[in-house]
């Protein structure tokens, strides 16, 4: 009995990471000064001081980012390094 709540447990557990894949947040970090996207939950202590979203798509988060005025604009470098392109 002991293992079959275990293995529903575990089963449970691994069920509702898999809900958050695919999703992207906006937080705002104030050791860079910029606002990043990110691809988990953020936790809101220290550097980081707020987090927007969930977002189904970058492209969402982006058009998110592009709105909040505390958010400078990224650059062009910052553009290219977010998208992992040189």
């Amino acid at each position: 009995m002991k293992h079959m709540i275990l293995a529903g447990s575990l089963l449970l557990a691994s069920g509702t990471a898999s809900l958050a894949d695919g999703l992207f947040w906006v937080v705002g970090n104030r050791a860079t000064g910029k606002c990043d996207i990110v691809t988990s939950n953020p936790v809101i202590n220290g550097d980081i001081w707020f987090g927007d979203g969930p977002y189904k798509s970058k492209a969402d988060a982006r058009l998110a980012r592009s709105t909040i005025r505390a958010c400078p604009a990224p650059t062009p470098d910052d553009e290219k390094a977010e998208d992992g392109t040189n």
